[in-house]
């Protein structure tokens, strides 16, 4: 069934599905039949050999399919990968600047494509890579808004306080169920920093809010602990107690829709929408800053930088860095508590004055 989410969270079909031998249909536009073999080949191996999740293949078809189009309009062909030079690379970077494409989406854009082509020369159907040997666009240091605790607070327990919304064709016992879903999850993004393709992948038997816990598997099939708040535990206890209201027997997801099948991420933004906008809050949010807000909030907390990267699941130091923000208040909150000149700011300030009028009495520095 997670398979099945990632392909609904997609918006398409599962990969492999390309081209005469991988599929037996027509190879999608762009792409040569030939193509179409060798991109269907190049997922499977993705998927089978290096455990990608079904929203990184479904990502990498997407890229490469691009690339395909591209090249296309070049007089080139993706299926005859040889014939790729890096100009190519280059005159499809500056198509993807001068539409618009932010620099983070060119960057993994251009990942894909080496990926593709390392796994080309590793199979022998290419001996050069110069075509991918170029930088990734400079990146713009940008983190989503975090809310503050206080929003934070106000999202929660206002959209606990509000009227459940009513769903056409639900019942009010439907209804109550899927506003304590709604809680659920926005408590446990919140509350345990997971990402929300972990949260949609939860199955329902493998989470019990009184262990305190749930395992969660990551990027790169990485399984970690991520610990439940008390507030995530009972909203998640809450949930569970309703479920059955919205859930057919026999379906394993954790959160589900009104039709009873696995939450996507779009209607888990949906959701997220729905609660700022009863809970009063000036904005909406995507399901992500609710994850950037957990881990602003507990290194403004004291928490160590290692240890959030560790709940959040981060295999690189620097990922934590740019997802987290402190405030610039906060720096020098923490300044004033450390640092020993700010230990006695009245004596200090008149140390500073008594130096200053010795440095204008005396000879200079050979005095």
């Amino acid at each position: 069934m997670q398979a099945e989410a990632g392909k609904q969270e997609a918006g398409g079909e599962a990969w492999p599905s390309l081209g005469g031998e991988a599929g037996g249909r027509p190879a999608p536009a762009g792409l040569s039949t030939q193509g179409g073999v060798l991109l269907a080949a190049f997922l499977q191996h993705l998927g089978a050999r290096r455990n990608a999740s079904p929203a990184t293949v479904q990502a990498y078809a997407s890229d490469l399919q691009a690339f395909g189009r591209h090249l296309e309009g070049r007089g080139k062909d993706l299926g005859e990968p040889a014939a790729v030079a890096r100009r190519d690379v280059q005159s499809w970077v500056a198509a993807l600047f001068h539409a618009g494409q932010a620099k983070s989406s060119t960057a993994r854009r251009l990942a894909a494509l080496r990926t593709f082509f390392r796994w080309l020369k590793k199979t022998g159907r290419v001996e050069d890579l110069s075509c991918i040997e170029l930088p990734n666009p400079k990146q713009d240091q940008r983190s989503p808004k975090a809310l503050n605790v206080e929003e934070a607070f106000q999202l929660l327990d206002g959209g606990a306080e509000a009227e459940p919304p009513r769903a056409r064709g639900t019942t009010e016992g439907q209804a109550r169920a899927l506003h304590a879903r709604d809680l659920a999850l926005a408590e446990l993004l919140y509350g345990s920093g997971l990402r929300i393709s972990e949260a949609l992948g939860l199955d329902d038997r493998a989470v019990d809010p009184e262990l305190g816990f749930v395992r969660v598997m990551g990027k790169g099939a990485r399984e970690r602990i991520a610990p439940l708040s008390d507030s995530s535990r009972e909203a998640l206890a809450a949930w569970k107690a309703l479920r059955s209201e919205v859930a057919p027997d026999g379906e394993p997801a954790l959160f589900v829709g009104a039709r009873g099948r696995r939450l996507d991420r779009r209607e888990a933004r949906r959701i997220l929408e729905t609660l700022c906008r009863a809970a009063g809050l000036s904005r909406t949010i995507s399901p992500h800053v609710l994850r950037h807000s957990f881990a602003t909030h507990l290194l403004a907390a004291g928490a160590d930088l290692r240890a959030v990267q560790e709940l959040l699941g981060h295999r690189r130091l620097s990922t934590t860095q740019r997802y987290t923000q402190v405030s610039l208040d906060q720096v020098v909150q923490a300044y004033d508590k450390a640092h020993p000149f700010s230990a006695l700011p009245g004596e200090r300030t008149a140390d500073l004055q008594e130096d200053g009028e010795e440095g204008a009495s005396g000879s200079g520095r050979g005095s």
